[in-house]
C-alpha cells in the first residue's frame, strides 16, 4: 500500500518536472514583429500588389489558348437520340 502511494507521488513529480521543462524551455513561441518589420512587410506587400496590377495585361503566359481536350470530345452532343419525342 505504502508502495503504490510512493510510486504515484513520483510519476506526479516526473510529470510536473517534465510539464515545468517543456513549457519554460522546450515550447517554440513565434515572436511579435516589431514596428520596424511590421513596416517593411507593408512596403514589400504594396510594392507586389503595384507590381501586380502593372504587369497584368503584359505576360503572354496569361493569356494562353484553350487546350483541354476533354471539353472537344464529343461533336454529336446536340443532336436527338430519341427521335419519338
Amino acid at each position: 500500500m505504502k508502495k503504490d502511494i510512493i510510486i504515484a507521488i513520483v510519476a506526479v513529480a516526473i510529470l510536473v518536472v517534465g510539464g515545468y521543462l517543456y513549457w519554460t524551455k522546450w515550447r517554440v513561441t513565434t515572436p511579435t514583429p516589431t514596428a520596424q518589420e511590421q513596416a517593411l512587410q507593408n512596403v514589400n506587400n504594396a510594392t507586389d500588389a503595384a507590381i501586380k496590377s502593372a504587369t497584368q495585361g503584359a505576360l503572354p503566359s496569361l493569356a494562353t489558348p484553350d487546350t483541354n481536350p476533354v471539353t472537344k470530345t464529343n461533336p454529336f452532343s446536340n443532336i436527338k437520340t430519341n427521335p419519338f419525342q
